[in-house]
Parts: C-alpha cells; sequence; structure tokens
C-alpha cells in the first residue's frame, strides 16, 4: 500500500480506509456489478469464455433451476460442477443456483456441485424462498457440507428476493452471517401477485413506476445496504437492444441504489457495466479524497472549499471500489494505495 503520512508517523503504515470507516461494521463485499445467469451448456461455455476475454468484471452463475431438463437434475449439476471446477475458471468468480429448498433435487444440487467444485465456486444462489427460515435451511446445508469437505472458506450465499414472505422479512434474509447479496426476481415477484399488478411491470417503464414494484424494489436496497450486502437488480428482458439495459442499469443504480445486476444474454454485460459506473469525474474526485484522508490519518480534512470526514470518505471509498467493480480504472495513486497488495 503506497502513501505517506504528512503527521510524522513515519513508523507506522497508513491505514486502509476498511480498517478504518468499517470498524466494528461490515463493509459491502468487493464483488462484480453484473451477474450473468446461462442456463444451457452451450450458453455456459460461451459465457465463461467471454470472461476469459473481459477478465472478471462480471460473474457468471450456472443455473440449475431454470436450467435444469425436467428428469436430468443430477446430469446437470454434474456439468455445473465440472465447468467450475474446470481450468477455464482462470478468475474463480462462477457460481451456481440451485434448486429451491421445497424442490426434491435442491440438496442434490448442493452435494454434487461443492463435491466437486467447493475450492473454486464463488458463490451459491437460493431462489424462492419463501422466507428467513428457507434461506436458513440452505446455509445449514452449505456450512454442513463445507465441514465434512474440510473447507477452509465459507461459500457466500446469494438470496433471491421474489416471493411475498422473503419480501416481508428481507431484513431478516439479509442479517443471516454468510448472505452476500439480495437479488430481486421482478416477474415472479409481479407473478405472485394473481394479476393485481400487470404484466407491464416486468418491464420497463412499469419496473420502475409501478408503486407496489418500487416498494419492493426499495425495501430489498434497505435491507441489504444496512446489513453489509450486495443488492442484486433484476434482469431486463429486452435481449437486442443494448440500450435498454443501459438505460434500465442506470435508472437500478443512480435511482434505486441497486450495486449488481443480473444479465441473461452476452450483449447485455457491457451495456450494464456502463450503466453501473460513475462517472469519471466523480471517480477522479473520489480518489482525491480518499488519499487526502489518508494522509491526514482519516481526521476531518479541507478540498478546496468543502469539510470532510469520514462520513463522506466512506462514500467516496464506497464510490472507488464500486467503480473498480464495474472494470473502470482508477487513478494510479489510488490503484497503487489501496488496491495493489503490500509487498511487505
Amino acid at each position: 500500500m503506497g502513501g505517506g503520512s504528512p503527521n510524522g508517523d513515519r513508523g507506522r503504515s497508513p491505514l486502509h480506509p476498511d480498517a478504518v470507516l468499517f470498524a466494528g461494521g461490515r463493509p459491502l463485499p468487493a464483488i462484480p456489478a453484473v451477474d450473468h445467469y446461462c442456463g444451457s451448456e452451450k450458453n455456459m461455455r460461451k459465457a465463461i469464455a467471454l470472461q476469459q476475454q473481459m477478465g472478471p468484471v462480471f460473474d457468471i452463475t450456472l443455473d440449475c433451476e431454470d436450467g435444469a431438463p425436467a428428469g436430468a437434475e443430477r446430469t446437470h449439476a454434474e456439468l455445473c460442477g465440472s465447468l467450475i471446477a474446470g481450468a477455464d475458471n482462470l478468475f474463480g468468480r462462477i457460481g451456481a443456483r440451485i434448486h429451491d429448498v421445497t424442490h426434491p433435487s435442491w440438496h442434490d444440487d448442493l452435494e454434487i456441485i461443492l463435491g466437486g467444485a467447493a475450492d473454486r465456486i464463488a458463490f451459491v444462489t437460493v431462489p424462492k424462498a419463501r422466507g428467513a427460515a428457507d434461506v436458513e435451511t440452505a446455509l445449514a446445508a452449505l456450512r454442513n457440507i463445507e465441514s465434512r469437505l474440510g473447507l477452509k472458506r465459507e461459500i457466500p450465499l446469494h438470496a433471491l428476493v421474489e416471493t411475498h414472505g422473503a419480501l416481508h422479512q428481507a431484513w431478516q434474509i439479509a442479517a443471516l452471517p454468510g448472505v452476500e447479496t439480495l437479488d430481486f426476481g421482478l416477474m415472479d415477484f409481479v407473478s405472485e401477485h394473481h394479476g393485481a399488478i400487470p404484466g407491464s411491470a416486468m418491464r420497463s417503464p412499469g419496473q420502475f413506476t409501478h408503486p407496489m414494484v418500487v416498494r419492493a424494489k426499495c425495501e430489498v436496497v434497505a435491507a441489504a445496504i444496512a446489513h453489509g450486502v450486495i443488492p442484486t437488480h433484476n434482469v431486463t428482458t429486452v435481449l437486442d437492444d443494448a440500450q435498454v439495459a443501459f438505460d434500465d442499469a442506470r435508472l437500478a443504480r443512480n435511482d434505486f441504489g441497486y450495486l449488481r445486476m443480473w444479465s441473461i444474454h452476452p450483449a447485455q454485460i457491457e451495456p450494464i457495466l456502463q450503466g453501473m459506473r460513475p462517472a469519471a469525474d466523480e471517480v477522479t474526485e473520489a480518489a482525491g479524497i480518499v488519499c487526502a484522508a489518508q494522509d491526514a490519518n482519516w481526521g476531518p480534512i479541507r478540498v478546496g472549499t468543502r469539510l470532510h470526514d469520514r462520513g463522506s470518505f466512506r462514500h467516496y471509498w464506497n464510490l472507488l471500489v464500486r467503480a473498480r467493480s464495474t472494470g473502470m480504472t482508477l487513478p494510479n495513486e489510488a490503484e497503487q494505495r489501496f488496491f495493489t497488495p503490500n509487498p511487505n
């Protein structure tokens, strides 16, 4: 970590933002801003090849829930496990969505995938939770398998909020140890309302204007952020118009506070990344403020005509982390100070 202190503490290494700004708290996970879903073997391999080209700027979720043909759940789980464990998984940023905990294959999904890929899998996603108890069931099974395998880490769990019960208990779900993201499932959520919400709310502009959907989206973000969990926005169903994906991502980020979004077609990945990115001038400003704060040992500073303290430091630090998660190039000094491993 670079950067020195002007205050004479020559014998002390400058403190990293996470060590100061979140002392006793839970910083948000530094994970990519796009989660790309794929279910067929062809699309899985295509996504992995694209990730090799673009780098770890997006995650891949191999889908057992919607991807596995009926009756072939075991074979599909075996395929997912082999791809996650395979040499083509260059960055360790591939996860899997299992069946929901009421499905007879959900536990087999876990056993099969983790049996071959526990050391490489990035996360496990659980769909259609009816409430916190279902997520706790999945977490307990995950921890049990990790223990039996002698795994040295805990695999993060991503929880889908797409039912009335999950939305009602979103805060309890987000508070569970091991939950890394809350993912809003728009289409299932609308379907759960038995026609009380029109189908137009499954797509833009309705998904951003219908009061019931707006309420749900805001609740997911509030619950997630309050517990140091990443809120993930639902899919864009328009596959052949990059502008729609960009606009949805931009609205989800700037108006609703989502820090991550699903992709369901390779052509959506780049526009979603663009939509999730902060402006370049914001990144430059944030880098300057956070570097100056570290130089001042995280005490209040003046930048131009404005006073900054730890409250604003957290804001600008989170902005830098988010920018990096979307593949933006940070100013060199900030990259060296905060994201380059210290050789000492």
